[in-house]
């Protein structure tokens, strides 16, 4: 018998335990080490002993939807990814996933291939980097991947990891725009074709964060028909016709 270790630590969260337990044993034979709960009080419980890398968690559940239960998981300070199960393609849904830190959805009925490569996928994006400067600093923001955070002004920017790698691929491309294929590529990973409107309510989230009171930082533009583009400062002061200060 030989010992492989996991390729990473999965909670799935589901009510009905059919899909509870196709879902986790699918997931053991693609090599994760998976914990399973059937409701939101029991998943909490399960995140703080068993420390997942990463939460498949259905939307609706008995006693607490899976909106209330990542809410509660960042208020504890665990800040590990979520995708989502959702039993229809509603857009409010995907829009409150987005506001509590989910990262990715998939819709019911859906296909255990699409599932795995999904999860592989969140899993390589919020992964650490080790071949690149640990600080990004673009005028008065700076995203640290050691310590994963990001900070305007020695503020710390709350962010989800999904939302921290959009960020980060913007900051290393200031002044350029980025086509919705480029960021679905290089931020979700994807190797089939992913849904460009989650680019769009990911970029609208990421912006109110960055640019809320953030005199001074970046700001992510709109090229429309083209892409989104992180101006820097200076550049939005000389588009404006105004001359930066010192």
């Amino acid at each position: 018998m030989t010992d492989k270790t996991p390729e990473a630590k999965l909670l799935v969260v589901d009510d009905e335990p059919n899909i509870r337990e196709l879902l986790a044993t699918s997931l053991r034979f693609a090599g994760f080490d998976v914990a399973a709960a059937a409701n939101g009080r029991e998943a909490l419980d399960i995140a703080e002993k068993f420390q997942p890398d990463l939460a498949v968690l259905d939307v609706m559940l008995p006693d607490m939807d899976g909106f209330t239960v990542t809410r509660r998981l960042r208020a504890s300070g665990k800040h590990f990814p979520v995708l989502f199960l959702t039993a229809r393609d509603d857009t409010d849904d995907k829009i409150t996933g987005l506001t509590v830190g989910g990262d990715d959805y998939v819709t019911k009925p859906f296909s255990l291939d699409e599932v795995v490569a999904r999860i592989k996928a969140v899993l390589r994006r919020t992964a650490p980097y080790d071949d690149e400067d640990a600080v990004i600093r673009i005028d008065n923001l700076e995203l640290d991947d050691d310590a994963h955070e990001v900070r305007h002004e020695g503020e710390i920017i709350e962010l989800s990891p999904t939302e921290f790698k959009l960020l980060r691929y913007l900051m290393m491309n200031p002044n350029r725009v980025l086509s919705k294929q480029q960021i679905l590529d290089h931020v979700w990973e994807y190797n089939f074709n992913g849904d460009a409107s989650i680019v769009e309510s990911y970029i609208s989230y990421l912006r109110r964060k960055i640019e809320s009171g953030a005199e001074g930082a970046p700001a992510i533009q709109t090229k429309r028909g083209v892409g989104y583009v992180l101006q820097t400062w200076e550049r939005r002061q000389r588009s404006q016709g105004a001359t930066p200060s010192s």
